[in-house]
């Protein structure tokens, strides 16, 4: 196969952009696909300040390394979440990737703040992703917000969006589906979150990963096991295969015509937010639910109710 831009042999082939790609075209149209994502959506400027969450994975690293080489103002936020034979072998990939290329980078261990992950998973009795996630979101926002960072960055990719979108709608939940999408807004208490990789695949991300030489975890988190969006990934690169171009047709679809439905919806159903009362961050709750997580594993707090 010949690269559809310079005719010399192609490595990468995309069939739903109906091209093949040479190492350094793909790394173009890689970059390309970025900056379009970016423009489409209005994620932000070269003037603002860019905290991007970095799990060690391809997709994190690959955006901080390219946003860095878009001379985007970035900053790496690493969440250490103490699970045993994982964390540190992650931090250790986000610590030599950010001293590689001279990026800089910011580590908010969970042990320090009472939320080691194996600890709250003794005391939940519930799944613990979900509690790992809200764990996440929550630090995420806090340190963009306490360090003064104008935007949230995430290396969501296309599979990512789609899994989380179909979920949504198996659901109907429509508080979710409200708030899906590559950017939203900054609101009271909320730093603004954006996905510049909305527009790409994990294939292209893995292959960019490959192509820039980047080294990153891989191990999967040992507490993950049976996650839906894995099925709900397969169920959709089975229908990628069959008909290319589907996914980012399908999302595009959802941000033109359903997003402002939901969004709507939302604002005529959606719960009233007032501060935590032990840490300030927004809940429709007296106490937010990481404090209640947090009072749980300290053992103030019945494990239930920090459901």
């Amino acid at each position: 196969m010949k690269c559809t831009r310079c005719k010399a042999t192609a490595v990468v082939a995309l069939p739903s952009h109906h091209a093949g790609f040479c190492p350094d075209c793909f790394k173009d149209f890689f970059t390309r696909q970025v900056e379009k994502g970016i423009r489409r959506q209005q994620l932000f400027t070269p003037e603002d300040n860019i905290l991007v969450a970095i799990s060690g994975g391809k997709d994190s690293l690959a955006l901080m390394l390219e946003l860095a080489r878009l001379e985007y103002r970035v900053t790496g936020l690493h969440i250490d979440l103490g699970i045993p034979n994982s964390s540190e072998a992650a931090r250790s990939v986000v610590e030599q990737f950010c001293d590689k290329h001279g990026l800089k980078l910011i580590v908010k261990e969970m042990a320090a703040e009472g939320l080691a992950i194996p600890d709250v998973k003794k005391r939940l009795n519930r799944p613990i992703c979900s509690a790992c996630g809200k764990i996440k979101r929550y630090y995420f926002n806090k340190v963009a917000l306490d360090g003064g960072f104008t935007a949230l960055a995430t290396g969501h990719n296309l599979d990512d969006e789609i899994a989380r979108l179909f979920s949504n709608v198996l659901r109907w939940d429509a508080a979710y589906l409200a708030d899906q999408g590559p950017y939203l807004p900054a609101t009271g208490g909320f730093a603004k979150k954006v996905k510049p990789f909305w527009r790409l695949s994990e294939f292209e991300t893995a292959n960019y990963a490959f192509l820039q030489g980047i080294e990153y975890h891989t191990a999967p988190c040992p507490y993950s096991k049976g996650a839906s969006f894995t099925m709900h990934k397969r169920l959709w690169a089975d229908l990628e295969e069959e008909m290319p171009g589907r996914k980012l047709d399908f999302y595009r679809g959802f941000l033109a015509e359903g997003r402002a439905h939901f969004a709507t919806v939302k604002e005529e159903e959606g719960e009233k937010l007032a501060p935590c009362s032990d840490c300030g961050y927004p809940t429709s709750a007296g106490t937010c639910g990481v404090c209640r997580i947090k009072r749980a594993v300290a053992g103030i707090e019945a494990p239930e109710a920090a459901e």
